[in-house]
């Protein structure tokens, strides 16, 4: 999810958490516990620090090792034992089993993303991507909104209040698992050969990107109040053990880019110069008829990297000036 609604749900806990006798009871707990959920729900995504060095770093290894199991252990002794040592009489037990709540969430809920987590590292290092809710949800986001103003107002105790989010919550996933069904069932009575069948939901509830790969084609698609709508299609072509592609696929940016999709379209094109140019372009993301997140490698006649870039950009020019930049 993204840091706004990972906030909230940190807000929403510490609410929760008012439940819990061994918080009610002690008048230091309230505060501490607000303090171990709103961090432990933030902590897996502090990887994103790694932005700073490049998109490549980032794509390949956000929401992996620290969203893993030892990471989800580490954060929640980590987190607890330090606001222990800065808030006397507080209950270590109690912090703990609360940060735990609060870091386990947050990779509980990205597993439902497009863009997924690596959570079941060291065991394995499948991306787990569900497709069901958008990175950002209206309606997660402004419940848990209406559940704090309704706390803060006084107007009810955070204990029920929560508890009831939590569980309309769980109602609401329920509810969007069945709709992703609907949309895989209404694709696949289309398209009865296909291999493989790429879901990613939108902002609107009835809205839903596609991908459905055949034993020969690629087709972009939406599905729209449960109809579906096709745009593009595409030859499906492996990637080609070629000299070109070999030599692209060296390339760091393209190596993280081909680590993370798993349904892109690709193309080699050859310059009256010599420059020799590979595209990939994921499918998932379809955005006002462009295919934002790229990955390109530029080389020259000898087939030596010049250039190379992997992200999200809207616009050819855009792409233009970012390897220039790399350059």
């Amino acid at each position: 999810m993204d840091t706004s609604t990972h906030i909230v749900m940190g807000i929403g806990l510490g609410g929760l958490a008012t439940i819990d006798p061994a918080v009610a009871t002690n008048p230091v707990m309230p505060g501490a516990v607000m303090v171990a959920t709103l961090i432990g729900s933030q902590a897996p995504d502090f990887d994103t620090i790694l932005k700073l060095r490049n998109n490549a770093v980032y794509i390949r290894n956000h929401r992996g090792l620290t969203h893993s199991i030892p990471a989800v252990i580490i954060w929640s002794f980590l987190i607890s034992t330090i606001i222990a040592l800065f808030v006397s009489d507080a209950s270590w037990l109690t912090l703990l089993l609360w940060t735990f709540i609060a870091v386990f969430l947050h990779v509980f809920v990205d597993i439902f993303n497009a863009y997924g987590t690596q959570a079941l590292r060291p065991f394995s290092n499948k991306w787990i991507a569900l497709g069901i809710i958008n990175i950002f949800d209206p309606f997660i986001f402004a419940s848990h909104v209406v559940a704090i103003m309704l706390w803060w107002t006084a107007l009810a105790p955070p204990g029920p209040v929560f508890f009831g989010l939590y569980s309309l919550l769980i109602l609401y996933y329920c509810w969007r698992i069945k709709e992703k069904r609907n949309v895989v069932r209404n694709a696949r009575s289309l398209h009865p050969d296909a291999t493989h069948i790429f879901v990613s939901p939108s902002i609107r509830w009835n809205q839903w990107h596609l991908v459905i790969r055949t034993p020969q084609m690629l087709y972009v698609a939406e599905s729209r109040h449960r109809n579906i709508n096709f745009f593009e299609r595409y030859q499906f072509v492996p990637i080609p053990e070629t000299t070109i592609i070999n030599a692209a696929r060296k390339d760091p940016n393209l190596s993280a880019f081909l680590s993370f999709s798993p349904t892109y379209r690709w193309e080699v094109d050859e310059s009256s110069e010599g420059m020799q140019e590979v595209r990939f372009y994921d499918l998932r993301y379809r955005s006002k008829g462009h295919y934002p997140f790229v990955a390109i490698v530029q080389m020259d006649e000898n087939l030596e990297i010049v250039s190379s870039y992997t992200g999200w950009v809207f616009s050819e020019e855009t792409l233009q000036k970012k390897l220039k930049v790399v350059t």
